[in-house]
């Protein structure tokens, strides 16, 4: 079993992480710290660790990598010999049973490649139990269930990195694992191995996931990645689970939840990184902006907040102006 955390400027809460590790009550694991040029304690503080305990080491790189970048390095850290990998993200941490409970879950069907579990967050809400009431510890679906779920339903179905096993030879076969252009690149990730593996899902909060200012979570809420990342994973894989006709359905409806949050974007006046950031998604899923969605997607989120129509025609043509502008690689006032 293999362990990584890469880590930029975590020192906060980067021993919780690692004591988390240390604390597992499965113990045949090495682990890997992967410091990402950081200009904090966060190399000091992996190193001190790195000496308590033989099975944890730390790679420090010599410049610095952008975030996906730097996870499919640390990726390629792993232990030849082991059968399973399991990422865990700085700012968070792992109960004692995590690692126990997922082995187990996996080893229980080899053809399972793909190991998830419920996490806690700060608010104490249970995250990413999306498969609903259960007789068993354990949920098995085969790989294009799980990909049709994910798919289909809204929400988040797989979790996030530090709630998920993978294993080892998935990730050996991909160079890179994680897609450089998808800021959610983990969610991709998952539809891309169950091509060829099974899944299976751990009915226990086995993680904590810590959300503050300075997380990757929150760095990318102004660009709005979600919906974009959603409809991306949706066009690239939707053809390998689902059938012409849902896929078609299934793709009117994220577009239609996707400009509406592009509208919100408008309204609120985000600026040029914003608008290159979808412009470029939307090409990637093959499906370039379209000014005249997006007007209408204005014009709807605009009626449902203005009750003056003067007011209307007014905010909605101001609104189109400063999409155009944007869109057009102008920096003018909006």
């Amino acid at each position: 079993m293999s362990l990584v955390t890469p880590v930029y400027n975590g020192g906060e809460y980067l021993r919780e992480c690692i004591e988390s590790v240390l604390a597992q009550t499965y113990t045949n694991w090495r682990y890997v710290i992967v410091n990402n040029f950081s200009a904090d304690d966060t190399l000091e503080i992996a190193r001190h660790y790195a000496t308590l305990d033989s099975r944890v080491s730390v790679s420090d790189n010599a410049r610095f990598l952008p975030i996906v970048a730097n996870h499919n390095h640390a990726l390629t850290l792993i232990d030849p010999q082991s059968l399973y990998c399991k990422p865990v993200m700085a700012d968070d941490w792992l109960y004692p049973e995590c690692l126990e409970r997922l082995v187990a879950a996996a080893l229980e069907r080899p053809s399972v490649g793909l190991v998830c579990a419920s996490a806690l967050t700060g608010t104490h809400r249970i995250l990413f139990d999306r498969l609903g009431a259960i007789h068993a510890p354990t949920t098995y679906l085969s790989g294009r269930e799980a990909a049709r779920a994910g798919l289909l339903e809204e929400g988040y179905f797989f979790g996030s990195p530090t709630t998920m096993l993978i294993r080892s030879d998935l990730i050996r076969k991909r160079a890179p694992f994680y897609n450089p252009e998808n800021l959610q690149a983990d969610e991709e990730a998952c539809y891309d191995i169950l091509r060829e593996c099974d899944f299976a899902f751990v009915h226990e909060v086995l993680a904590y996931v810590r959300t503050h200012a300075r997380s990757h979570t929150s760095a990318t809420y102004y660009l709005f990645t979600m919906p974009s990342c959603h409809t991306y994973a949706l066009a690239r894989y939707g053809r390998d689970y689902l059938s012409e006709a849902e896929l078609t359905h299934r793709l009117d409806e994220r577009l239609r939840q996707y400009y509406a949050r592009l509208a919100l974007g408008a309204i609120e006046r985000r600026g040029e990184e914003f608008w290159a950031y979808h412009r470029h998604m939307l090409q990637m899923i093959g499906a370039p902006l379209d000014r005249m969605k997006l007007a209408s997607a204005i014009a709807a989120h605009v009626g449902h907040k203005l009750v003056s129509p003067t007011s209307l025609a007014r905010g909605i043509f101001g609104r189109l102006v400063a999409v155009s502008r944007r869109l057009s690689g102008r920096r003018g006032a909006s």
